[in-house]
């Protein structure tokens, strides 16, 4: 997906687009981030200087009936790309969405020539560990205690561009 683009779908979840995050989504992304990430959720200011680093970061949400329902974003310096982020609100989960989103930071990684991205996620967090094996993710790593807060590691997982054929469903 090229930056500044939109993109919609239907699915059995409805219609979802997908656009640029902006500063005032940022309301609708915290209210999500801290319902999903209580004890280790990003700050107001971690996102506004994500979004402060346009020419290396892609940040989208997900808008369902003019409500954002997910954002996800990518930074990517030269050949290499990181999954910063990406949630779903949970009533929405299992419908495609977060399927939908990280399939266009995939893309945007591929537009900017990233070879390879990387991603931490939750080692409790069975569900979006999936997802990302769907994708062509590999596990190659843990960090230990990562998640301080909760006492949970995380799984460092890499996706190249010979593993990267995507299957959903």
């Amino acid at each position: 997906m090229a930056s500044g683009t939109e993109r919609s779908g239907t699915g059995e979840w409805g219609n979802v687009s997908l656009r640029p995050m902006v500063e005032d989504d940022l309301g609708p992304v915290l209210a999500i981030e801290r319902a999903l990430f209580p004890e280790d959720a990003w700050t107001e200011g971690m996102f506004r200087n994500e979004l402060a680093g346009r020419s290396s970061r892609h940040y989208l949400v997900a808008e369902e009936d003019g409500k954002v329902v997910g954002y996800a974003g990518l930074f990517a310096h030269r050949r290499a790309a990181d999954v910063q982020t990406i949630a779903v609100r949970s009533g929405l989960w299992g419908r495609g969405v977060g399927t939908t989103l990280l399939a266009a930071l995939l893309e945007e990684a591929e537009r900017r020539g990233c070879g390879e991205v990387y991603l931490d996620v939750r080692a409790d967090n069975d569900r979006a560990q999936r997802l990302y094996q769907r994708f062509g993710f590999e596990r190659i790593g843990v960090r230990r205690g990562y998640y301080e807060q909760a006492g949970v590691d995380a799984v460092v997982m890499r996706r190249t561009r010979a593993s990267g054929s995507e299957k959903r469903g």
